[in-house]
């Protein structure tokens, strides 16, 4: 099931801030995943890189740090109560 906002896109909603830090976060740990695989793949196939230790550990703490500040920003359950309603989700069916 693919991930969905229901409602309309308000930057004042701390619950819709939090739901854009983790799709964020989660395209940020995709883009990784992807390019390291292939720069590992590369080296293996042909000659050593010997900075592509340094590159994988750099880009890896930053997408830790990313995730830190996604978890540390949550809505509190306060703020979660006070938000505006969103509508319920509609059917896309005729």
């Amino acid at each position: 099931m693919p991930i969905r906002w229901y409602g309309p896109a308000n930057p004042n909603d701390p619950i819709y801030r939090h739901f854009n830090r983790i799709v964020n976060c989660t395209l940020h740990a995709g883009v990784f995943a992807a390019v390291n695989s292939g720069l590992w793949f590369v080296q293996g196939m042909r000659h050593p890189w010997s900075h592509l230790n340094w590159l994988t550990e750099a880009w890896l703490a930053l997408l830790i740090i990313q995730l830190i500040s996604v978890i540390a920003q949550r809505p509190s359950q306060e703020e979660r109560e006070t938000a505006p309603a969103t509508p319920s989700p509609q059917n896309d069916q005729p």
